[in-house]
């Protein structure tokens, strides 16, 4: 078997694996925050920072285009002058939470991404947004590390391999969106 061929079989087998019911959950609350007009928050660092910054790319342009009711969202990733300013000023710690200090409110959606799930800064934020009573969903992997106990909602990939991690939570991503771009 080529390395290619054993990578897909270890994603497709690893994908087999996981619940799929927190994405089905994750949809509802998602549902909701647009119909109710709250906003939804998320972030990420290295690649699930990227995983965060496509993912709100999906729900601004394809679920929420020429759509009467549209999502309110944003990747606390992408705003590149704040997040310096704090890390450079403060810490990296602070990134995202100060950011979430200024934004979220009770009911709003908060989204953590972190493969190991010990980001310090996401834990922070994980920590605030529940604090603050949002519903918090974190995705995960391998032991799901400090993240998946806080969240109310953990989405897991059952790997320790990032890279199938990292393939694992753009899968979720493109899941969720897809159900509001096929006209939900």
């Amino acid at each position: 078997m080529t390395f290619p061929e054993n990578y897909r079989k270890d994603l497709i087998d690893t994908f087999g694996r996981m619940d799929l019911a927190g994405v089905s959950k994750a949809i509802d609350w998602l549902h909701e925050a647009r119909e109710k007009g709250n906003a939804v928050f998320i972030c990420g660092n290295g690649g699930s920072a990227a995983t965060s910054s496509h993912f709100v790319v999906d729900m601004l342009k394809g679920a929420s285009m020429d759509r009467e009711k549209r999502f309110r969202i944003m990747a606390l990733n992408d705003q590149m002058p704040t997040l310096t300013a704090y890390a450079n000023d403060v810490s990296y710690d602070c990134v995202f939470v100060e950011q979430l200090k200024n934004f979220a409110k009770r009911d709003d959606v908060f989204i953590a991404l972190s493969g190991s799930g010990n980001s310090p800064n996401v834990l922070k934020a994980m920590e605030y947004a529940n604090a603050t009573g949002c519903k918090t969903i974190a995705m995960t992997g391998g032991d799901g590390g400090k993240l998946a106990p806080q969240a109310k909602l953990d989405i897991r990939v059952p790997s320790c391999h990032m890279g199938r991690i990292e393939d694992g939570h753009m899968i979720v991503c493109h899941m969720i969106c897809y159900y509001f771009m096929e006209g939900r």
